[in-house]
């Protein structure tokens, strides 16, 4: 998806941002602190699996150009400007779930979430 400067402004649309749960927060914090020189982490997605889009996650060393940065508790998320239609709103959680903890994501927008939960439409 492209953005077009001169037709779409970003302090014009009303953004519900991200937002980060303590334990999402508490983890990307302990996350930086075990890699130096680490902001925080970016939140976009990509096309792929049976429902559309997936959520991808990566380390931020440097922020974008495009990027839209939220913090909570000390712990940035970074999203670049071209994602947030498809996350605005989104909650960010850090769970465990039997043996695992992972990144869970609530986004008001999915819709047709594939039964293994990796991808999502909107």
């Amino acid at each position: 998806m492209e953005l077009h400067s001169d037709t779409f402004n970003p302090e014009d649309f009303p953004w519900q941002g991200l937002t980060l749960t303590p334990a999402a927060a508490a983890h990307i914090r302990e996350l930086a602190e075990k890699q130096p020189g680490m902001l925080g982490v970016r939140l976009s997605v990509k096309q792929t699996g049976c429902a559309g889009f997936g959520y991808v996650l990566d380390t931020v060393r440097e922020p974008d150009k495009d990027d839209l940065v939220f913090e909570a508790e000390g712990a940035k998320l970074f999203a670049p400007l071209q994602a947030m239609p498809f996350i605005e709103g989104t909650e960010v959680d850090y769970v465990q779930e039997g043996l695992n903890q992972l990144f869970k994501f609530h986004n008001p927008k999915a819709q047709n979430e594939c039964g293994c939960g990796e991808s999502f439409g909107v």
